[in-house]
């Protein structure tokens, strides 16, 4: 007897750590909405790095990020989308 079952299944993605620099403008409040926006995405953040200094343009955030191959080609998108957000580059 064979036993055929067509049911999609469900399959285990395994999520791999990985780095990224963001940076932002807006100073400490857009450093708060990068940390809020990846809350929001429920993406496990290991490392949590800011540099936000007085009198410059510019605030960066510095994290490690558990995701999968797909969350990985969407992340910078995602973010690229709030407008505090300049640039999103893995390092």
């Amino acid at each position: 007897m064979t036993l055929v079952d067509h049911s999609s299944r469900a399959t285990w993605t395994p999520r791999l750590p990985r780095r990224h620099e963001i940076v932002t403008t807006g100073g400490v409040q857009g450093v708060l909405d990068v940390g809020a926006a990846l809350r929001a995405c429920a993406f496990p953040v290991s490392d949590f790095f800011v540099d936000v200094r007085d009198g410059v343009p510019y605030s960066s955030v510095t994290c490690t990020v558990s995701l999968t191959n797909a969350e990985c080609s969407t992340f910078a998108e995602r973010l690229s989308a709030l407008k505090a957000v300049v640039s999103v580059e893995p390092c």
